[in-house]
This record gives C-alpha cells, structure tokens and sequence, in this order.
C-alpha cells in the first residue's frame, strides 16, 4: 500500500498516531471555514472561471464530511467494503453549490463536523485498525486510522482554500 505521508499543496502532515483527535481538529477546521463565510466578505464570488468560490469550497468540505461519515460507518459494519468516489465536480453542479447561502452552508458545516467526529469519539481501540477499500490517490486497502486523518486534511486544506478565495 503506497503511503500518502505528506500534502505537497498545503503541507498537512499525516501522522496516524493523531487519528483519535482527529474529530477535534475537524470540528474546529469546520468551525473556522463556517466562520470564514459569515464574515461579510463577497464568499460566492470566484476569484477566477476554474477555482471555487469560498462557499463552494464550504458546500465540498460539508459533502466530504457527510461521505466520510457513512464510509467509516459502513468500514465498522462490514468487511472490506469498497466505495465509488463522490465526484466532487458533479456534485458542485447537481447540488447547485454557487447558490447556497453561505449562512446555511455555515451551519450544515458544523453538523456535518459534529456527526463524523461523533462516530469517531465512539470508536473502540480495535476499531481504528479496520479497513476499507478507499480509491484516493488510488484504490488501496485504507485502515479508519488512515481515514480519520485524510478527512482531518481535507478540511484544513479547504480551509486554505476559502482564505485564498478571498485574494
């Protein structure tokens, strides 16, 4: 299994010894997007026709909560399950993401925050060694430790991309 150890674009570290904190990280991570699209600025506005406007970044990060949440609870109810991936494009067109006002993206962002690290906090120590079939950067045997921390750098590396999004 080829390890993904380090986020060449933000610099996120992956250390898997952090994955029981990584629902306090998400939560916080959350909180500091949700507050990034209240904080008055234009946050529909994309910088440029092919970067994401803050709120779409909002609408991914709550997305890749919410899928995540249901991985991991399907990795403890089954064996080896295996997931398509979420189509992220797709569902920014689907799901009308531009549109969605950034107050009830806020809010949707602290939910989902809250609903995948509740999953996380409820973990036995054998839990976080089961797997799953995860297809990024490929398909590869993933463990929920491995899990946990990936989700932990997705927010924080959206996160950064709502701050740029406001040039």
């Amino acid at each position: 299994m080829p390890d993904v150890d380090r986020c060449v674009g933000c610099g996120f570290e992956y250390d898997l010894g952090g994955a029981p904190r990584a629902g306090l990280y998400i939560i916080s991570g959350a909180a500091d997007i949700a507050e990034l699209l209240g904080s008055g600025q234009n946050v529909q506005e994309r910088p440029d026709p092919a970067t994401w406007s803050p709120v779409e970044y909002g609408c991914h990060v709550r997305d890749v909560l919410l899928v995540q949440r249901e991985r991991v609870l399907a990795a403890l109810i089954m064996e080896r399950p295996s997931f398509d991936p979420m189509n992220r494009d797709e569902r920014a067109e689907y799901d009308g993401y531009a549109e969605q006002t950034p107050e009830r993206v806020a809010r949707q962002l602290h939910e989902a925050a809250y609903l995948f690290a509740n999953v996380l906090a409820h973990f036995k120590p054998a839990d976080w060694d089961r797997v799953l079939m995860y297809n990024y950067p490929k398909l590869f045997e993933r463990s929920l430790r491995w899990v946990a921390v990936h989700t932990v750098h997705e927010v924080r590396h959206h996160l950064l991309d709502v701050r740029r999004g406001f040039g």
